[in-house]
């Protein structure tokens, strides 16, 4: 070749080295963050911090709830359901705390038992994998389909297997989001464990007749609840409860990923659109994050343009209405010795009262949240760091004895089993808790007069614990956690691994990375590769006080734009 022509050579080489280098890297520009104002109250780094092992926690609790002839003080349970209420099938009951006296197998047949805590410790031990529909010669995922309610002509899960019964318990016809969750935790539990004999009737069954249910209430969501029998909203002395419309857009649009029936999606839009369109916050417990989630899905998927900034902060700051459940929303302080920023409950209620279940089901569609809206990765990596610190506090074991109701029983279960809430001060009036701060105890003992101090503890709070022990991991950097956004990304593809990371401090930290394959790690916010061909142990860098929402791309992978998205083998990594 003479010299031209090797002049030319390389400078064609260069260019093509220099095109290729700049269109790898060329993936648009990084995601603005957007703050939750609540959560940048929230301190960087909580004080005490302490992280639980929390899938040995939920592995601990799924062994002992779940065994007729445990060892441990506190005794059995669970419980077997012999009525045949609504199924032809034995079915089971757990305590809603221990022991309670209204429930068990000697009181009201056996009867009264919630689908609440029943599909929240099935769904707990499913994330972490435990397999319920073959356990010790049970198959719970089967046998928990007693609580659909064909006896009633409601025709979807219901809290109670019996409406008699349930008056005993609340929320048969009273309250709605008592009727509506156990339709969300069904229908994620039948994610979970697919091809379980009778589910697919019954999830057809719920998609339908909440298709309905939005199609009457046609955007006005006004009521107390919604009687899906006679397909009529219904209002008694419960506030109205708007945010079930999150609810059924959350089990409508699940239904629509699993039937591709485009009713399913226009009723699941028509009542986010409902959720949206509030003029304020009816924020209470869990069925309006779900619509978040929802919210942001719709927004990613089927380019839609609800308003989740808004949203979120209806869920952080709180309902303030007259009209609502006044208050409730996301604690943020410090209460005596203890960080507990983060979690969940009433921000007015005695100063503050928190509650395990609520705190830890709100981690189930906010951290899968962000693999749509990606702009909320530094406010949610924050909320969870101090949500996650803070809720060790529920556990006996892990408060001070002087901050605690019962201290002479928290051996009772060997701290599985966690009290119900985390007060500011004691309502009780225990003359020794007066002027301590927090309290941690449970509504157990206002339930009824014979219920005794140990139903302070319970189950229905504990029996979604698999949902962080499916999310949370530390890594070799304190404070610096690993947030799995897929594990509750549910009816979506999945076909990478997903992973939230947030430095809360002000300087730069090198994180330990596993890669569970040959890899190319690419980060969604600032649209760079953070690593490429790596197999083993690495060290990524995180900015101060900043996410990164890394997906684990196999080796080679070639990243494309399309419609504004970027696509690895038509499989959509990033939507912005």
């Amino acid at each position: 070749m003479n010299k031209l022509g090797y002049k030319i050579g390389c400078f064609l080489v260069s260019s093509f080295f220099l095109t290729a280098c700049t269109n790898a890297g060329n993936f648009g520009a990084s995601v603005q963050q957007v703050s939750i104002p609540r959560v940048d109250l929230m301190p960087e780094q909580p004080q005490p911090y302490k992280i639980l092992d929390w899938k040995q926690k939920a592995k601990d609790y799924d062994h002992y709830v779940f065994d007729f002839n445990p060892t441990l003080p506190a005794g059995t349970m669970i419980w077997l359901d012999n009525s045949q209420r609504n199924l032809p099938q034995i079915t089971f009951g757990l305590y809603t705390a221990i022991n309670d006296s209204r429930q068990g197998p000697n009181h009201n047949n056996g009867e009264f038992h919630e689908s609440l805590n029943s599909l929240s410790a099935i769904l707990g031990a499913g994330l972490i994998g435990i397999d319920k529909t073959k356990q010790n010669g049970y198959n719970y995922v089967k046998m928990v389909q007693n609580y659909f309610n064909s006896d009633t002509g409601w025709d979807i899960m219901m809290n109670n297997t019996c409406p008699q019964v349930a008056l005993l318990g609340g929320g048969y016809g009273r309250d709605w989001w008592y009727d509506v969750l156990p339709n969300v935790l069904f229908y994620a539990v039948c994610d979970i464990f697919p091809n379980v004999d009778n589910a697919d009737r019954i999830q057809k069954s719920i998609a339908e007749q909440f298709c309905k249910a939005d199609s009457v209430l046609n955007g006005n969501y006004d009521y107390s609840y919604f009687d899906y029998g006679q397909m009529k909203g219904m209002i008694n002395h419960i506030p109205f409860q708007q945010d079930a419309a999150g609810g059924h857009g959350y089990v409508l649009y699940a239904a629509y990923q699993k039937y591709k029936d485009k009713r399913y999606l226009t009723r699941a839009e028509s009542s986010i659109a409902a959720l949206n369109e509030q003029k304020e916050s009816r924020f209470y417990e869990i069925l309006l994050p779900m619509g978040i989630y929802t919210a942001a899905r719709l927004n990613a998927e089927q380019g839609t343009n609800y308003d989740i900034t808004k949203m979120l902060n209806w869920v952080f700051d709180g309902c303030k209405s007259t009209n609502g459940r006044t208050g409730w929303g996301v604690i943020v302080g410090k209460w005596g010795d203890y960080d507990v920023s983060g979690l969940q409950g009433s921000i007015t209620d005695g100063g503050g009262y928190a509650f395990l279940m609520n705190s830890m089901k709100m981690a189930w569609p906010l951290v899968p949240m962000v693999k749509y809206e990606p702009e909320y990765a530094n406010a949610i990596g924050k909320w969870m760091l101090n949500n996650v610190n803070a809720a060790r506090l529920f556990f006996p074991n892990e408060i001070a004895n002087k901050n605690q109701w019962l201290p002479e029983m928290k051996n009772y279960t060997n701290s599985i089993i966690a009290y119900e809430g985390l007060r500011y001060e004691d309502c009780y009036n225990k003359p020794e808790l007066k002027g301590v701060h927090p309290v941690a105890l449970g509504d157990g003992p206002n339930w009824t007069p014979n219920n005794p101090n140990e139903s302070m503890f319970s189950l229905y709070s504990t029996s979604p614990v698999g949902i962080f022990g499916a999310i949370v991991d530390t890594t070799d950097v304190e404070m610096i956690l690993r947030l799995n956004c897929n594990a509750t990304d549910f009816y979506a593809q999945k076909p990478y691994p997903v992973y939230l990371y947030y430095n809360p401090y002000s300087t730069e930290k090198y994180v330990t990375y596993s890669c569970s394959r040959k890899s190319d790690v690419f980060d969604i916010i600032s649209k760079k590769y953070v690593a490429k061909e790596v197999s083993e142990n690495f060290k990524i860098k995180l900015p101060a006080k900043t996410a990164r929402l890394l997906v684990e791309l196999p080796a080679g992978s070639v990243i494309e734009k399309r419609n504004n998205k970027l696509v690895v083998d038509s499989n959509v990594i990033a939507y912005k």
